[in-house]
């Protein structure tokens, strides 16, 4: 069995979408509909913009987001994969991609997302960091332990988990962890502090426009981040997608869960088509991987 991963945040770059636009007619028109949803050109910024100008919030997630989706919808679409999921906003792309959400509201959604995020992270200082070479149980319990706000946002493979929280919490983590044994505590360049109880002013914000948007049934079932198990009903769909942006990412879950469900090839769609499956790599190696 195959299952289509769709990236998140981060796996953003310079000339990202150029080659779809300029060989695929339907990516053109793909692109060109963004544009005209969003109500700036973001497809300029996508092909010509640094990567500074790319790290602006309205621009990041959408842009992630339309280059993922008009891969798929380019090369990818030929046939059905057996499974969908995405890495944190990717969730959505995969939600679109197994027939959940239209393009256009898929889109909508991201945009609305990425400026909740945004005025939240501008409310309270926090931040991120990446804890490398050590068991999640013992980044748990150090987290655990701190007087902030810290807990696990992030689980992207063994040996790998990012935590989110306060400015000084995260700090002491870091501290706290390398002292423990981490190999390495990586403090990220991101606004805020993602998937933490810090995103609930755009957890709230993004639960109105989820709730008046149309979910359909879905095509193929699709792994989600909160339980890291696969779902086709549209109402818990919903509610899942809701929870994401306060919960952690289980992504090391998934990729294990999908395993015991069969699937034995999986696809990056989009981004630079290194992240997620490396990730995959890291839980087992003898794992097929691509990337489209």
């Amino acid at each position: 069995m195959i299952a289509y991963l769709f990236p998140g945040q981060g796996s953003q770059f310079p000339g990202m979408g150029k080659d779809l636009y300029e060989t695929h007619r339907l990516a053109k028109e793909y692109f060109e509909l963004a544009n005209a949803i969003l109500k700036f050109r973001i497809s300029d910024i996508m092909f010509d913009g640094t990567q500074e100008e790319l790290k602006q919030t309205n621009v990041t997630q959408p842009a992630v987001f339309l280059q993922s989706i008009i891969s798929y919808f380019v090369n990818g679409g030929r046939f059905k994969p057996d499974f969908v999921a995405g890495h944190s906003l990717g969730e959505l792309t995969a939600l679109v991609a197994n027939g959940t959400l239209s393009f256009e509201d898929g889109l909508k959604l991201v945009s609305i997302r990425a400026n909740a995020m945004q005025k939240a992270c501008e409310a309270e200082p926090s931040s991120m960091a990446a804890i490398l070479g050590v068991e999640d149980e013992i980044v748990e319990k150090a987290c655990s332990e701190i007087d902030e706000i810290v807990i696990p946002a992030n689980y992207n493979c063994p040996g790998q988990l990012v935590i989110s929280g306060s400015k000084q919490g995260i700090a002491k983590a870091m501290e706290l962890l390398l002292q423990r044994g981490a190999k390495r505590a990586i403090e990220l360049q991101v606004g805020g502090a993602f998937h933490s109880p810090f995103m609930k002013p755009a957890e709230e914000e993004l639960a109105d426009a989820i709730i008046n948007t149309r979910f359909m049934q879905a095509q193929m079932p699709v792994f989600q981040n909160y339980t890291s198990r696969m779902e086709t009903d549209p109402e818990i769909i919903k509610e899942n997608l809701i929870k994401q942006l306060t919960a952690p990412v289980l992504w090391t879950q998934t990729i294990r869960n999908m395993i015991t469900q069969g699937v034995t090839k999986y696809i990056e769609v989009g981004g630079n088509g290194k992240t997620l499956t490396a990730f995959v790599k890291k839980v087992d190696k003898q794992l097929e991987t691509d990337f489209i």
